[in-house]
């Protein structure tokens, strides 16, 4: 047969398919109704099971992996549409209604934010990208932020989460399965760092690097240039800085920003000495509470599946059937528990969406726990 009597035969059988899967469609929706009357949940996983393996013994070998994908499909469709048809109370929907009704119109511009670090931070800079006014709180690492905003110490805190060279913070993705927070906001900053050391030093003088890990993973080719130079790491890029203005050494420099080579009167010796010119780093601004201010078209989760085969499968064509964007995917082991792990989503769509709202209702038959982080839009 030519190309073109193929695709006419195809047309023929997809006008099928489309009037089958219609009929199908409606035949759940019936089964919905019935569900309702007689109070059964939606998901009847033995009998989903069964189906499989039919589909599966009436289909031959080479297509039954084929097959077995389009009816899994298929059931997450059906579940959803009788999950919305149903129309079950669920307490998440209407947190998320009642947060951006209650919610100001205008995100504050000032606060009290906690930010790890000392005085010129990159997260001190971050904060004040987010608000007009902010009294920065610091504390000395990242956990100590989150437990200023569970106790109340600040109503914000303001947390690196990811950069675009060296990848994600994992230690905050570790912190985040262990406090309770919402993220509210979110910022990219440009980051550049300088190799900064005490008047009058030259750059031939220098025998030790002080930095945070991540400063020197995005300084790594520059690094490399100076083999005869130790590297020295630290907890925060201005903290180190502080520290070699602080030293009698001529002998040290710290990678940080430019703002910390005013604020403690250092030399920038190697200006913007990163990897990559375009190097931004994106910081989360977390709460205690629920706030979703106009405008936010993102939203995190974190999922902790079923462990078997299929189950990310399930909840990625959740979020395709519903036409939700997935703008990142994270994965971090869960402490207690050996090979599993917590999943962490970024999803591109809006917060006023039916779909949205659809999909938080339904994570729960999909997922053995999730943790809704917030809905927010990035300032960039």
């Amino acid at each position: 047969m030519e190309l073109k009597e193929l695709r006419i035969e195809l047309d023929k059988i997809d006008t099928e398919l489309v009037g089958l899967f219609e009929r199908r469609m409606r035949v759940c929706e019936d089964v919905a109704r019935y569900k309702m009357s007689v109070n059964k949940p939606v998901l009847d996983a033995g009998r989903e099971k069964e189906k499989l393996q039919s589909v599966a013994d009436q289909l031959p070998e080479d297509l039954q992996e084929y097959g077995l994908n389009l009816y899994g499909l298929m059931m997450e469709l059906s579940r959803s549409a009788q999950t919305r048809l149903m129309g079950h109370e669920k307490d998440l929907p209407h947190a998320i209604e009642n947060a951006i009704a209650n919610t100001q119109p205008l995100f504050p511009p000032t606060a009290m934010v906690a930010c790890q670090g000392v005085e010129g931070a990159y997260s001190q800079q971050a904060a004040e990208k987010l608000f007009r006014r902010p009294t920065v709180m610091y504390f000395s690492n990242f956990e100590a932020v989150f437990a200023a905003i569970e106790k109340g110490l600040c109503r914000y805190g303001v947390i690196p989460l990811e950069n675009s060279t060296a990848g994600s913070v994992n230690m905050v993705y570790d912190l985040m399965m262990r406090h309770n927070f919402r993220i509210v906001r979110s910022v990219r900053l440009k980051v550049d760092h300088n190799l900064l050391a005490r008047r009058g030093v030259k750059l031939e003088d220098i025998r030790e690097i002080w930095s945070h890990e991540q400063a020197i993973s995005q300084c790594s080719a520059f690094l490399q240039a100076h083999p005869e130079i130790k590297v020295v790491r630290c907890a925060n890029t201005a903290e180190a800085a502080k520290a070699v203005a602080q030293s009698d050494r001529t002998d040290i420099a710290a990678l940080s920003s430019r703002a910390c080579a005013q604020l403690y009167g250092l030399e920038n010796l190697a200006p913007a000495c990163q990897d990559q010119g375009n190097n931004y780093t994106r910081f989360i601004c977390i709460s205690r509470d629920l706030e979703i201010y106009p405008g936010a078209d993102r939203t995190s989760l974190m999922v902790v599946l079923p462990h078997r085969p299929g189950s990310l499968y399930k909840l990625l064509s959740r979020f395709y059937a519903l036409g939700i964007n997935l703008n990142k995917l994270e994965s971090r082991p869960l402490p207690d528990r050996d090979f599993e792990f917590m999943f962490y989503f970024d999803l591109d769509t809006s917060v006023y969406s039916p779909q949205f709202l659809q999909l938080m209702g339904e994570l729960d038959t999909v997922c053995e726990s999730f943790t809704y982080l917030g809905s927010y839009s990035e300032v960039i």
